[in-house]
């Protein structure tokens, strides 16, 4: 019986990688600016309204969710990029033309959160939307950034995968070493952040030294 002499090459392996999940990512262009001005609006804001609301914050204060009615320069100004960047990442589907840009209004809500050291917000999604999103006013922290922790987390949608077998196994394929495990997204001053509305996520304990302001975004049709 022959034995075979043939070697696998790996750059003959196809692959394609199924259902991506995208998370996009943008640094706003004019962000010192921006960031000044909606610091001093909070600030007013949580003055007027010391109580705030409640929905998946473990401590902290966030706004009501109005956000984008709140006026001013710097209101109006993250919103309309915020719609752009939504409208940058959609393509809506014609019966007749195939994948077109979109030219609807987005029903569009926003909220203002505000975590001091030790808060900290629960595992959950957004019925109802396309893209949620997320910018960061203040990053807070302090000198050692990592070490304030507060990293946004992502739960794979499609549960435990290879863990379900074996803890230790990863796929060894490009953007999938996480498949089945938990993914993060450390805040940064001035950077907006989107993703689909349905992917689970939390925002891990923080424990910076000045408060972290950020502004959730929902996109609905």
């Amino acid at each position: 019986m022959q034995s075979s002499n043939h070697v696998l090459n790996p750059e003959l392996i196809h692959i394609r990688r199924l259902f991506a999940t995208p998370l996009a990512s943008i640094q706003h262009p004019d962000a010192q600016w921006l960031n000044s001005e909606l610091k001093a609006l909070v600030a007013q804001r949580m003055a007027a309204d010391l109580s705030g609301a409640q929905r998946s914050n473990e401590g902290g204060w966030q706004s009501t969710d109005d956000f984008s009615a709140w006026g001013g320069e710097a209101c109006t100004a993250l919103v309309q990029f915020a719609i752009e960047f939504a409208n940058q990442l959609t393509a809506v589907h014609h019966v007749h033309h195939g994948f077109i840009e979109p030219a609807f209004e987005w029903k569009l809500n926003a909220w203002v959160n505000v975590n001091q050291a030790g808060h900290s917000n629960a595992l959950h999604g957004h019925p109802g939307a396309f893209w949620s999103g997320v910018y960061w006013v203040d990053a807070g922290g302090d000198k050692d950034d990592a070490a304030a922790g507060g990293d946004l987390e992502f739960i794979d949608p499609r549960g435990m995968v290879a863990s379900t077998y074996n803890p230790a196994l990863r796929m060894r394929v490009e953007d999938c070493l996480t498949a089945g495990f938990s993914s993060t997204c450390a805040a940064s001053s001035g950077t907006f952040v989107m993703f689909p509305a349905w992917l689970m996520h939390s925002v891990r304990r923080y424990d910076g030294t000045r408060p972290r302001i950020s502004i959730a975004f929902n996109f609905g049709t």
